[in-house]
């Protein structure tokens, strides 16, 4: 069953549920349905549609799904469509809502999102003086339940982001933790191009002269919108410090083989000291320096000794070894 719950108010108070029938879904002077589906059938959908004159453009994006967020007029209706979000491991899942609000009415179509409204109807039920001002202020409602599912994701990845930085000061990042930055990374980018479009929906429910929205529920969905902002402000602050991860992690990196390369460096100036005497040495020459001098192989040692000790000394001194 998709109906998750259709439910008739008046004067903020639910007087009854409504059944998805002509008859079920007849409605009194002051009263407004609000009907919750998830994943409708076509058949579900053509009772709506035939009752309240759904526009077919609105109808064909709510059964298509994957819709950006957006806020579109036809007549008297407005067309609503958010987008939910939800961590798995380092990866966001994203769902739709889609919201039908007319005079009389507030229809909201779930596609992949896991969040019921069980918890948010319940909610505005125990606020009849605000569930009185209609259709418009559920609309805020869901708008803002979705919304506050934003932040604890931010949260999460902040964490995740946190312990990556610190990790990475204190060893060298391994594969898979730099596939995972690059993951988050990628997320975040993903998630920030849901947000910007969910400001200019809030943006134009607060500002513009919209139909079913009275002036004084706007100030509501301003407020959603600064909850907007500032998660998509958070988010551009993971991603200055996901960016300084990196930056930071290849400066390790390099100083590391920096470093090696200077030891590798320094031993080999070391060696070629012996390397050299003995090369030199190992001529096939008749006449050469000391060759038949009975100490000269203990003082070409001491000789090779010496040198490489000097060099040892200043190579450690130079921090090279």
């Amino acid at each position: 069953m998709t109906v998750v719950a259709s439910y008739v108010y008046r004067d903020g108070q639910r007087v009854r549920e409504a059944p998805l029938t002509p008859e079920g879904l007849a409605l009194e002077p002051g009263e407004f349905v609000w009907v919750g589906l998830y994943d409708p059938t076509d058949a579900e959908i053509d009772v709506l549609v035939e009752r309240f004159k759904l526009h077919p453009l609105a109808v064909e994006d709510a059964l298509a799904a994957h819709q950006m967020p957006k806020v579109e007029v036809y007549g008297h209706e407005l067309f609503v469509v958010a987008r939910t979000a939800m961590k798995i491991d380092d990866r966001l899942a994203y769902g739709e809502t889609h919201v039908f609000v007319g005079d009389d009415h507030v229809v909201s179509i779930r596609h992949g999102s896991a969040r019921a409204h069980n918890h948010l109807r319940t909610q505005l039920e125990a606020s009849p003086l605000q569930l009185k001002k209609g259709p418009d202020f559920v609309l805020h409602g869901i708008l803002d339940f979705i919304v506050d599912a934003y932040a604890p994701i931010v949260d999460d990845v902040e964490d995740s982001v946190l312990e990556m930085e610190q990790r990475t000061l204190d060893a060298f990042l391994s594969r898979l933790e730099i596939r995972r930055l690059f993951t988050l990374r990628r997320e975040l980018l993903k998630f920030r191009r849901i947000l910007g479009p969910m400001e200019e929906v809030l943006g134009r429910l607060q500002s513009l002269d919209l139909p079913c929205i009275d002036p004084d529920v706007r100030p509501y969905f301003r407020d959603v919108g600064d909850h907007v902002r500032r998660v998509n402000s958070r988010l551009g602050g993971l991603n200055d410090i996901l960016s300084s991860v990196f930056e930071v992690a290849n400066l390790l990196e390099q100083q590391r083989q920096g470093l090696i390369t200077r030891k590798l460096a320094a031993w080999a100036a070391i060696l070629a000291v012996p390397t050299a005497i003995a090369g030199i040495y190992g001529m096939n020459f008749e006449h050469m320096p000391e060759l038949r001098w009975e100490y000269g192989y203990y003082a070409v040692l001491c000789v090779i000794a010496a040198i490489c000790a000097a060099l040892y000394v200043t190579f450690k001194r130079t921090k090279w070894l």
